[in-house]
């Protein structure tokens, strides 16, 4: 009995630590934001990322096509 529940226990910990963002000390929140003409038309949902996948957001470049931009925000 105490070895499942030392096993529980020590899962339970390993999937915590796997998902904690906190833990990197380099997170964000990034969302997609549509402009037209200098107006937000479209904001997405705002998702948080941390680490590589921090910078690789922040690093997308803008993408125009005709007078709609859409830009990745980042706060």
């Amino acid at each position: 009995m105490k070895r499942k529940i030392l096993f529980g226990t020590g899962f339970l910990f390993v999937a915590w630590a796997f998902t904690s963002c906190e833990a990197l000390g380099d997170c964000g929140f990034c969302k997609n934001v549509t402009y037209e003409n200098g107006v937000v038309i479209n904001s997405g949902t705002e998702t948080e990322y941390c680490g590589t996948d921090l910078v690789t957001q922040k690093a997308k470049p803008d993408v125009t096509i005709g007078s709609y931009t859409t830009k990745v925000e980042c706060r």
